[in-house]
């Protein structure tokens, strides 16, 4: 017999499921497909998931139902299945939960756009039918408690919570909302003004799900905990920040380094906790070994024609070196520097920061294109404007992610009319996990694609063959995401890159002076600059975070654990930029060019490196490219 579900969660912590949408979809379910279809389709893949989180640990299920409104259903076919979809999600976690298992009724967002125009008029009323029909399933259906997730409006939740208290006073109510800022809505919501406004229309328990990662949701948690300590809170982090790899989402933060997080969400004061996003029942396992669970003191990615973008067997042309390239300053190390633009209008931090760094000696600013795919102002005006404004050369990435075929096209010819000297091309962080609720990937090229287009337009014509009345002169470069592990794969990308057009790549930050060196080794057979990148760590949390959290980078565990040695913030600092030092006197002599990243857009670090390995003098490996 289960206890009571709102007495439980005061005494102790409750541990959920993971994610639901993701797992099926490592079972082979094609991402574009209706996941609650399965409820009636595929019941025993259902039936089956719901068991393996149940052998992993889990004491609460949630229905297979997060989308299974009449309004997203409408667009599968499947609306007039809407009752039976849900009544079937309950059936078959209910089934699967026996007499000790708790059942949480899954509700996600409506799918309409909010802020809705006429919330009081038929628009409202729309979604408001839409959530009662669900929710009147979910509840003739048996289940124990509902469980509202993934909102990313306020307006939208409480409209939620207010039809589920009108179909059911008492029943448990848990509302999750999405803060991927900082603790923070998109829309810049507080999490504590959305959590005591949810409280206040009669949810029990509040909390967050989702969202970018573990540390991110952590930071929310601790905002809703001045919420006072008899208010229960909800804790469902996704597994880290995606990274698409053949055409899959995958979620880089491993169990283990879930679960200490998870455990800090519990001190916090999280009573139910769960997985979202790229969670498996591994994840759900490790959190149940290392928590401790008891009172507190809890896309679409395809090219289109051939595979590299253009018509079937039309070889690349040969690429040219470019204006960056060709610019760079004989006899000393080319040194490129990144900064973020800024999340705002306001863009004088980031011009002090390319002045400082023209004044250290570096050869070039690169920006990126909403990088982690959070909104940022337009890199290719930015970098015209530091252009202008300071005369230091720029590199834009360019991601096939924000616009189609045709837009990246008109793009590329306005970074040349812009004097842009040289983009980055790359595929694109996914949509789905940044700030900006609702927004998608276009994907119509992947970065294979869009290096080949970028060559064709700097031999004078665009893909479809037409004469371009002059040609552009870019420095086309790469990224290279070079694992030490399994490096293979990404040299056979970073070949292929290099044969469509590329002539510098830009990789993710190297932690080890033996890993670059062979890396180089590895890579002596491309006729392409190599540039590592350097992430100077500015803290122990910080190099925790970007080795669970962040795809591609791996920092060793000896320099993670020596960081943590250290108990004040400044003496971790101090220890980082030490390592930093030493780990650039290895590899500059070796390197073809240095590609250093602000911290956090903290510009005054990478500026003083800059400085330092201007004054050592090094050259580098001497290596150009030829005209």
């Amino acid at each position: 017999m289960k206890p009571n579900f709102k007495e439980y969660i005061r005494e102790r912590v409750l541990l959920a499921d993971g994610a639901i949408g993701t797992y099926l979809y490592t079972k082979g379910i094609e991402p574009d497909k209706n996941i609650e279809r399965l409820n009636l389709s595929d019941p025993d893949l259902v039936y089956s998931m719901h068991e393996e989180y149940i052998r992993a640990g889990s004491r609460l299920l949630e229905t297979n139902t997060f989308g299974a409104n009449r309004l997203k259903l409408e667009a599968a076919g499947l609306a007039d299945k809407t009752r039976q979809i849900n009544q079937a999600g309950a059936a078959l976690a209910l089934r699967a939960a026996g007499e000790e298992i708790y059942v949480a009724g899954s509700v996600g967002p409506s799918g309409a756009d909010f802020p809705l125009a006429d919330p009081a008029g038929a628009e409202g009323d729309a979604v408001r039918e839409a959530f009662r029909e669900q929710i009147a399933a979910l509840l003739d259906g048996g289940v124990d408690l509902l469980i509202l997730e993934t909102f990313s409006h306020l307006e939208e939740l409480l409209l939620a919570i207010q039809v589920g208290r009108q179909l059911a006073a008492d029943i448990p109510l848990v509302a999750n909302m999405v803060y991927p800022q900082q603790g923070r809505t998109a829309a810049g919501l507080d999490a504590l003004t959305c959590g005591r406004a949810a409280l206040e229309a009669g949810a029990d328990v509040v909390g967050s799900n989702c969202g970018r990662g573990a540390r991110a949701l952590l930071a929310a948690i601790e905002k809703l905990a001045a919420l006072g300590a008899e208010i229960p809170l909800a804790a469902f982090p996704n597994a880290g920040f995606p990274e698409i790899v053949d055409h899959r989402l995958i979620y880089p933060a491993e169990p283990a380094y879930m679960a200490r997080v998870v455990g800090d969400m519990v001190k916090a004061g999280a009573r139910l906790v769960g997985g979202c996003c790229g969670t498996t029942p591994a994840h759900i396992q490790e959190f149940g070994k290392h928590l401790r669970l008891k009172r507190r003191p809890l896309a679409r990615a395809i090219d289109r024609g051939s595979a590299d973008g253009g018509p079937e067997g039309q070889a690349p042309a040969a690429a040219k070196p470019g204006a960056l390239l060709a610019d760079l300053p004989p006899g000393r190390l080319p040194i490129l520097v990144e900064l973020d633009p800024p999340t705002h209008l306001d863009i004088s931090g980031v011009l002090q920061g390319a002045r400082a760094l023209a004044a250290a000696g570096a050869d070039a600013v690169t920006l990126g294109e909403n990088p982690l795919a959070v909104l940022r102002a337009d890199n290719i005006s930015l970098a015209h404007r530091i252009r202008m404004e300071v005369g230091i050369p720029t590199v834009a990435h360019l991601t096939c992610r924000d616009r189609n075929a045709l837009g990246l096209q008109s793009q590329i010819m306005g970074a040349h009319l812009l004097g842009i000297e040289g983009i980055l091309a790359v595929t694109g962080d996914p949509a789905s996990a940044g700030d900006q609720p609702g927004a998608s990937g276009v994907f119509d090229v992947q970065s294979f694609g869009l290096i080949r287009m970028l060559n064709q337009f700097n031999q004078g014509r665009n893909p479809a063959g037409k004469e371009m009345k002059g040609h552009c002169n870019f420095s086309i470069g790469a990224a290279f995401s070079y694992r030490p592990g399994n490096p293979e794969l990404q040299i056979r990308r970073l070949e292929r890159k290099a044969a469509l057009g590329a002539v510098f790549a830009m990789t993710q930050p190297f932690f080890s002076a033996t890993a670059v060196e062979e890396m180089l080794e590895r890579t002596r057979h491309l006729d392409i600059l190599i540039f590592p990148g350097i992430f100077p760590l500015i803290s122990a949390r910080n190099a925790d975070f970007l080795h669970h959290e962040v795809p591609g980078i791996s920092i060793p565990e000896e320099l993670r654990r020596k960081l943590w040695s250290y108990a004040k913030a400044e003496d971790q600092r101090q220890a980082a930029a030490e390592f930093t030092r030493e780990l650039l006197a290895a590899i500059c002599p070796l390197i073809d060019g240095l590609y250093l990243i602000s911290p956090l857009n903290k510009w005054e670090v990478t500026a003083e490196l800059t400085r330092e390995v201007r004054q050592a003098g090094w050259s580098g490996s001497g290596r150009r490219l030829s005209p």
